[in-house]
Parts: structure tokens; C-alpha cells; sequence
């Protein structure tokens, strides 16, 4: 074999005389140098002085393969649809080619050759299981992201049903269940028991599942363990770069502190933090983004280009070179602004790229990882006392959330009428996502509908799956479906613009409103919230009281959330007023005082780092972490409300009780303690 290292581009007429081992490996190491278009005519130069070559197909498959990598997909499509012909029992080449028509945007042509691979696939042995599998996870991703969740469910339950330790296709059958508001939501089904289902529930999921602190982060733990999994590469263990601090005048030091994030764009994070960089204190802090999400150019991003000292692209290279560029630049906090959400870099962190790692804003609740030091919170989201249910150190700011005065509202409001709302009817809105919509919420939500009867509930569009279930599910409990009206999906200075047409937002529980409810309150909008145990479930609770509203307007009890949507229905409230307060204070109300709120940042992280330097970093607590989640498994989250549970500490103490006593279960600092 040739050195490859000594191939030049253009040296490719070996391709008459090299074996076919010979051809795979010097285009492998042409590709792997970037000589892609060498390795391509490697490839178009023996395939041609070949035509009857019996692994013709195989090759073809090679060059496709490399035609996908340089994004030349019209010729991959034209070379693997030749494959197909030549070799139609070649299993592989059903799922590059779905993937070439998903990438010129034929999804529907993507979906048929991933089905007609199933289709064909009815001896299942090793390689064909896996095959069909792989087919039917793609055709349900790319339904998924057209919005046919139902089809996409039934994708995914089939390949769970011939193979049910998917976790990833587990994952996203609930998810769509949940955003179709498929209740019960883990529901079992052949080969598939409810346990095993529940099991494979994301961190995300949970959060809008059940009100329960303790099995959510149990939940976190186990994701971690099985899906995070363990780091590729080399722990960095000695942070040279980042114990070389920098001086400012006053030769204090300043902290290099590093946003990791993939929504640094037009999304609900990037939103939140606009303000953010721009307004760190440079003679106490350097602010360096690493961007690991989509490619894209929209404002939104170019403006954390613009505000950050330094901002690097991230998203092309592999956790390894990542961590190691992190570390090299010195980064002493590195504050995770995704968790567990899309396109997170978790693994990334396993590598411990900085000596502090922080968990804020962009996931709602603990990350139950061995490398998150701190969780950054405020004592509404993380009351005294709750932060056993955390294994990150919890510190607080006064508001947890940071939030963009310089918002972009359309000019032009929409008449009721030309949004499909009644003239004259008390318009309760909810524009959270309907995947957190429950069965608990909806209940409460039409109870409070039957007692203010000139009321209508506006809801976000969906799936239109969950449309129908949801006017079905009111039409049954005696509710006029007409009275809950969709409101589309449009861009957000226009969605803004329209929140002025609602009387008043209902939350949701367990997981309520966020960005949502903080852009309620810059319309004016007034908002009721039902705060229960959960981070996500007391997010909304924080930012209305941030916003100077009436605690009457944070609820703890079911019974309270309902009275008081109710009476304000009714007129027994000064809605009006709140509004007035609202447009009044936002320039002042400690919501949207952005520029204190990242003053107080500033202080966690300079009392970080002094941690770092004494020697007194936290250190995660995951201890029993594997029993709280088997024993949240058993639990029925779906039959008892566990936020309608008065001594939940007893519920739980109860429980453990009963465990210990046939298996026992090691103390531990959190629900399980010895006792005195």
C-alpha cells in the first residue's frame, strides 16, 4: 500500500491498477486529510474501469457516503439510487439515502425509503432488527419535526415494541405523547411494561410530568449515568491557563468566566440573556461564549458576537478539542446555559474543561452530575430548606432570570376578532407549549371555564393531534369545545403584540411558564400561577413576584388557584390595576432590572472562584440517587397528583421506611437520615 501521507491531490490514476482494500484505505486517508474531492475522483475513476466488479455496490456506497460529507447531495442521491438498484437487499443504503432526500427537504421521499426498508425487513435476525429499528427512529425524527406526531408515534412504537431498551426512542415516544397531550402519557404496550417506559423518560419530560423534586432528580442522575455516560478522552485535572488570573488596574483579579450554550440565537434562551454580555463589568470579569448550536445568522446571535469579548464557534469540533480550547483559554467558571436540553454539550463538561462548572437558566432543575458544582437559583425557586433536592451547591440571585428590555414589540395589535376571539368574553390565555399542559391542569382549567361562563381559553397551536383531544376532552366534561380557541405560531414581536388581547394568563403545572410568563408581564398581562415543589413548577411564582404583583396571584393550593382565576373572571379583582403596575414599574420592578441582576452574578461567581482558590469548591452529592429513582418508578404520577400530597417529606420518609425494612437503604443527607 502507498504512503497516503505522500498522495497528492491529483495522483488519483492509481485507481486503474489498486486492489478494492487498497482503493477504501487511500480514499479514507485522503478524506481524513480533506482531500475529499481526490478520494471522490478515486472512487468515479474505478468505478468507471469497473462496471461489472461484484462489490460495485459497496464502493458506490463508499462515494456516497463522501458525496453526503462534502453536502454534493444531488449527485449522492443520483449514486445511491443506483445503489439500491444494483444491491436492493443492501439495508444501509435505505437509511443514508432517507437521509440525502431529508437534506434536499424531500422529507416525504425520506419517510418512504425508510419504511420500504422496514417493509422489506420481515426475518429478523441481528443485523436486519437493527436495521429496521434505525429505519423506523428515522422516519418518526423527521415526522416529528414536521409536526405528524401521531404518525411519528406509531413509528416509534413499533420499533419499541421489536426492541424495547431504546432508550432514545423511548425518550421521544413520551415526548410526543406529551406535546400531543396523550393522556396517560406512559401508557404500556406489547413487550413494553410501564416501568421499563417510565425508565427511559428524559429530564425534560419529567419536569412537566410530576411535581415530585426528589425522583426529578433521580431522574437527572440516571440520564447522566445512562445517556451522558462516561467521557471520551482525558480528564483535564490541572488548570494551568485558568489559575493564571488576569490583573485589572486596582490589581484585583479578573475572572474569566466562559456562557457555554446552543441558543445564543433567535430562540427563548438567547432572548433572555440579550443583555447579558453586554452588560458585564469588564474591570471585574471577561466574558468569553462558546456557541455550540445550529449554524445560523440571524441578529440575536451576531449581537452575543458584538458583546462578548471573545465568542467561539464550538459546534464543529469534538468534546475532546473543545474542552481542551476552554481550558486553554483560561476559563475559571464555565456557566452551562443548556443541561439537558437540544444540542447540549454535557459530555463536553464531563471533561471538566474549568475548575467551577454552573448550572443556570437553560435547564429548570438539578443536573444530578458528578461535575456541576453550583446550581444558580433565588429563594423563591429554591426555598430554604429545598436544597436537598439538588446536587449542585444552590447559591441565589434576587431573581433567577435575566430578561431584554430591548425586546422588539410590533406596532400593530390584532383585533380580537381577527384572531378568533369574542369581543366581550374574559379571555384566559395560556401560550406555554401544550406538551406541558397535563390532565391535573386542564381539569382545573375547565372547572374554572364552567364557572365564569363568558370566558374562553386561548391557547398556543400544536399538534393538531392535540387540538382535537383537547375540545374532545372539554366536550366531554360538558365544556363547549368552541371555547377553546388556538392561537398560531408567528413571529415574536407579533406574538407579543397580541398578548394584549388576554384578560389574564393561567399557568401550567409542574411545569409552568418561563419565558412565557416574563413576556406576559412586559404586555401587561397579569398572571396566576400554581408554585408546587418542583424548580420548573415555582419559576412562574418568582418572576410574577419579581414583577411587584400580589402574592394572591402566586398560588400553593389547587383550591386557591382555581377561587382566584375564578373571582378574577368574575370582576372581583383589579386586573386593571395590575396592568397599570405592571407598564408602570418594568424599568424598576427587580424582573427586569437586568443590570443588577448581572451585578449580582458577578458577586456568586467572585465567591465561586474563592471557593475554587480555598479549597472549598462543593462538591456534588449523588448519594442514593439509584434508589430514589427505582422507587419513583412505582409510584402512579399520573393516578395521584403528587403536588395534591400535604407532608410530602412524610410521603416519601414512608416509602423508604417500607424499603429499608426488606432491602436496607444507606442514610443519606437528604429524605433518609439517621435517626437521633
Amino acid at each position: 500500500m502507498p504512503d497516503t501521507a505522500q498522495i497528492k491531490p491529483a495522483d488519483t490514476n492509481a485507481g486503474n491498477a489498486m486492489g478494492v482494500m487498497e482503493l477504501i484505505q487511500t480514499a479514507e486517508a485522503l478524506k481524513s486529510s480533506g482531500q475529499e474531492m481526490s478520494a471522490i475522483a478515486l472512487y468515479d475513476q474505478f468505478v468507471a474501469n469497473n462496471p461489472d466488479h461484484p462489490l460495485l455496490y459497496a464502493l458506490l456506497f463508499n462515494l456516497g457516503v463522501i458525496l453526503t460529507d462534502a453536502r454534493d447531495l444531488h449527485r449522492a442521491r443520483e449514486v445511491m439510487e443506483r445503489v439500491v438498484e444494483i444491491a436492493p437487499d443492501f439495508h444501509s443504503v435505505y437509511i443514508n439515502l432517507g437521509r440525502i432526500y431529508e437534506g434536499l427537504g424531500d422529507n416525504a421521499q425520506a419517510v418512504i425509503t425508510w419504511n420500504n426498508l422496514a417493509s422489506r425487513l420481515n426475518q429478523l435476525n441481528g443485523s436486519a432488527l437493527k436495521h429496521k429499528t434505525m429505519a423506523l427512529n428515522q422516519s418518526a425524527r423527521v415526522l416529528e419535526g414536521a409536526h405528524q406526531d401521531e404518525a411519528a408515534e406509531t413509528a416509534l412504537r413499533i420499533s419499541l415494541e421489536l426492541d424495547p431498551h431504546q432508550r432514545e426512542a423511548m425518550q421521544h415516544f413520551i415526548a410526543l405523547r406529551q406535546r400531543q397531550c396523550a393522556w396517560p402519557i406512559v401508557l404500556p404496550f406489547e413487550n413494553m411494561t410501564r416501568d421499563n417506559l417510565l425508565s427511559g423518560i428524559s429530564p425534560l419530560s419529567i419536569d412537566a410530568y410530576t411535581d415530585d423534586p426528589m425522583f426529578q432528580l433521580a431522574v437527572s442522575y440516571h440520564y447522566n449515568l445512562k445517556d451522558v455516560g462516561e467521557p471520551v478522552g482525558e480528564i483535564i485535572t490541572k488548570h494551568w491557563a485558568a489559575r493564571n488570573g488576569k490583573k485589572t488596574a486596582n490589581t484585583q483579579q479578573k475572572i474569566r468566566i466562559g456562557y457555554l450554550s446552543s441558543d445564543l440565537r433567535e430562540h427563548a434562551i438567547g432572548h433572555l440573556m440579550y443583555e447579558v454580555m453586554g452588560l458585564h463589568d469588564r474591570s471585574k470579569v471577561e466574558v468569553y461564549s462558546y456557541y455550540c448550536g445550529i449554524a445560523t445568522d440571524d441578529a440575536i446571535h451576531n449581537h452575543y458576537k458584538e458583546t462578548s469579548d471573545h465568542f467561539i464557534d464550538i459546534t464543529g469540533m469534538d468534546d475532546v478539542t473543545a474542552a481542551r480550547r476552554i481550558a486553554d483559554d483560561g476559563i475559571q467558571i464555565l456557566i452551562d446555559v443548556n443541561g439537558y436540553t437540544r444540542d447540549g454539550r454535557v459530555k463536553l463538561l464531563a471533561l471538566r474543561p474549568a475548575p467551577v462548572i454552573v448550572n443556570w437558566l437553560g435547564f429548570p432543575g438539578s443536573l444530578g452530575s458528578p461535575y456541576h458544582n453550583y446550581i444558580v437559583a433565588d429563594d423563591w425557586v429554591i426555598p430554604a430548606g429545598d436544597e436537598i433536592y439538588y446536587s449542585e451547591a444552590v447559591t441565589r440571585l434576587p431573581c433567577y432570570q435575566p430578561n431584554n428590555r430591548l425586546r422588539i414589540v410590533a406596532d400593530t395589535v390584532p383585533t380580537r376578532a381577527e384572531v378568533g376571539l369574542p369581543e366581550k368574553a374574559f379571555v384566559y390565555c395560556c401560550f406555554n407549549g401544550t406538551h406541558k399542559i397535563t390532565k391535573f391542569t386542564f381539569d382545573r382549567w375547565l372547572e374554572i371555564l364552567a364557572r365564569v361562563p363568558d370566558s374562553v381559553l386561548w391557547l398556543l397551536s400544536g399538534a393538531e393531534t392535540s387540538h382535537g383531544r383537547l375540545k374532545d376532552y372539554a366536550k366531554a366534561k360538558g365544556i363547549d369545545p368552541e371555547r377553546i380557541i388556538f392561537a398560531a405560531k408567528m413571529a415574536n414581536a407579533h406574538h407579543l403584540a397580541r398578548y394584549q388581547l388576554a384578560d389574564l394568563f393561567l399557568d401550567t403545572t409542574p411545569y409552568g411558564a418561563h419565558t412565557t410568563c416574563s413576556d406576559a408581564l412586559w404586555m401587561g398581562v397579569p398572571v396566576l400561577t400554581l408554585s408546587g415543589r418542583t424548580f420548573a413548577s415555582r419559576v412562574c411564582g418568582s418572576l410574577v413576584k419579581a414583577a411587584g404583583l400580589p402574592d394572591d396571584l402566586v398560588c400553593t393550593t389547587v383550591e386557591d388557584y382555581i377561587d382566584q382565576a375564578v373571582a378574577l373572571g368574575r370582576g372581583n379583582g383589579d386586573l386593571a390595576a395590575y396592568r397599570e403596575q405592571l407598564l408602570a414599574n418594568r424599568m424598576t420592578s427587580t424582573l427586569f432590572d437586568t443590570t443588577k441582576l448581572v451585578k449580582h452574578l458577578e458577586d456568586l461567581y467572585a465567591g465561586m472562584w474563592q471557593d475554587c482558590l480555598d479549597d472549598k469548591l462543593p462538591q456534588p452529592d449523588l448519594s442514593n440517587l439509584d434508589t430514589y429513582f427505582e422507587m419513583g418508578l412505582k409510584y402512579d404520577h399520573e393516578g395521584v397528583e403528587v403536588q395534591a400530597i400535604k407532608d410530602y417529606r412524610g410521603f416519601w420518609q414512608e416509602r423508604l421506611a417500607q424499603r429499608h425494612a426488606y432491602r436496607p437503604v444507606p442514610y443519606d443527607n437528604r429524605l433518609w437520615k439517621k435517626p437521633d
